[in-house]
């Protein structure tokens, strides 16, 4: 929603600038745009009020803190117990698996 809010305040101020080059009357043209930038806001601040603006993140970080009560821990084997072999060190040669 922000990116959208972002793209429709950037178009409205473009055409306002136009619009206020081309008017006779720029005075009036600018209370009527301080108007609609008044009504904007007010939409945007009802619609984060709503919750209309979190419903993506709040799903978002539900479903990740469900992923991380999933997860579990890695085993934390020994690699010196007995019975596990050593790891050898890297030879001159590739091995031939």
């Amino acid at each position: 929603m922000p990116g959208l809010l972002g793209i429709v305040l950037g178009a409205w101020a473009y055409a306002f600038a136009h619009l206020t080059l081309l008017a006779d009357r720029p005075a009036g043209l600018f209370a009527g745009a301080a108007l609609a930038a008044v009504a904007l806001l007010a939409v945007a601040l009802a619609a984060h009020a709503a919750g209309v603006v979190d419903a993506p993140r709040a799903a978002r970080a539900a479903a990740l803190r469900a992923r991380a009560r999933r997860r579990r821990m890695p085993r934390q084997a020994d690699p010196d117990a007995a019975g596990r072999p050593r790891p050898r060190a890297p030879g001159p040669h590739p091995s031939a698996a």
